[in-house]
């Protein structure tokens, strides 16, 4: 008895976690919603001289709004589908979380110091920690056939009940194609293809103010000049901090004093040693970037982000345990640095990808 070999089905292996098109900024926008209601938080209780709900006996703490919030996201989350769905569960879970995290100093102390220092180190540490592990779960490996045809069946999904906007049945349909040349099955790929296309044409509202709000930047912010300014200050910047590295570890303990002059030099301590390191790498990258920047290269401008993003987020540890949230100036300053360099980097990708299309087109001309 013979058995024919190719007719039996062999099954595929497929991972078991499926990484959400959509997570990584989801995510992110998640964060940034929870450290705006911070922020807010603490100004509206500063304005008005940190009231208490719950009268003489009870003290209501906004974390309890925060965790309501967070509930209710998670419930709104899983009753229902749909990218409107998705986008009220993050701003309520950013807003619950942010009332929440605005209260980790009651959380840590004997006391319930709300005022308690370091909290603000413990918010930056955490938010951190989230956004850096953010991008390690979306860039630790490329995302394969079936995850691609995964995301783009949830897109279709939600079209079915809501319609798609055309930015997202495009997108769904480069997804499919993609995973048809890298050998899906053909009916699955078709099937879906049908469904993709026969979606009822959906709101853009969202995508449309996305797309609006940076017309409203001046062209100013948006020229290439600031790169340059950026890269030499902050290798200057870190310049300077290697060198008050070395004379703190060559001259600690130094004190001299003198009618006229009056010089002490602590010697490194952790934050010291912090600051050092993030100078030292920072101006490992930032100056060779800096000198081949005018050439057009790519990897400059990667290298700059780089060292933009190591600065601000070692840099910012140390001001935050140190200042608290008077560390947000220096912080607004590394982020204004690290949009500079992603913008340019966004517009030197599109200007590489027209030029290498535009060769391409030359070339398959007739001679």
């Amino acid at each position: 008895m013979t058995t024919d070999v190719t007719s039996q089905q062999v099954p595929i292996r497929r991972s078991r976690v499926v990484r959400d098109a959509y997570g990584s900024t989801t995510a992110e926008a998640f964060m940034i919603i929870a450290i705006a209601t911070i922020l807010l938080t603490r100004l509206y209780l500063e304005l008005t001289n940190y009231p208490q709900v719950g009268g003489n006996t009870l003290h209501i703490a906004h974390a309890l709004y925060g965790g309501a919030l967070m509930m209710f996201a998670l419930l709104i989350g899983w009753m229902f589908i749909g990218f409107a769905v998705r986008a009220l569960a993050v701003l309520l879970g950013g807003i619950g979380f942010g009332l929440f995290l605005d209260e980790v100093g009651k959380f840590v102390t004997k006391d319930n110091d709300y005022f308690y220092g370091p909290s603000s180190e413990i918010m930056y540490v955490l938010v951190v920690v989230v956004l850096v592990g953010n991008r390690i779960v979306r860039d630790m490996r490329r995302p394969s056939h079936q995850e691609t045809l995964a995301n783009a069946a949830l897109i279709a999904a939600r079209g079915v009940a809501h319609g798609l906007p055309d930015h997202r049945r495009a997108w769904a349909l480069r997804m499919v194609d993609r995973a048809e040349a890298e050998g899906e099955d053909a009916e699955t790929i078709a099937g879906l293809r049908l469904l993709l296309e026969n979606c009822s044409i959906g709101s853009a509202r969202l995508y449309d103010a996305q797309q609006f709000a940076p017309r409203l930047i001046p062209k100013f912010f948006k020229s290439p000049r600031w790169v340059s300014v950026f890269a030499w200050g902050m290798t200057l910047v870190s310049f300077l901090g290697v060198v008050f590295g070395i004379v703190e570890l060559v001259l600690g303990n130094l004190h001299l004093d003198t009618r006229d002059m009056n010089i002490e030099v602590e010697s490194m301590g952790v934050a010291s040693g912090i600051l050092f390191l993030s100078s030292v790498l920072t101006f490992s990258l930032a100056l060779p970037s800096a000198i081949r920047l005018r050439r057009g290269k790519m990897w400059p401008l990667h290298m700059l982000r780089i060292a933009a993003l190591i600065f601000t987020l070692l840099n910012a540890l140390v001001d935050f345990a140190q200042e608290g949230f008077g560390a947000l100036a220096s912080v607004a300053i590394g982020l204004l640095a690290l949009a500079v360099f992603s913008h340019r980097i966004s517009v030197r990708t599109a200007e590489i990808a027209e030029e290498n299309a535009a060769q391409g087109d030359v070339l398959s001309m007739p001679r």
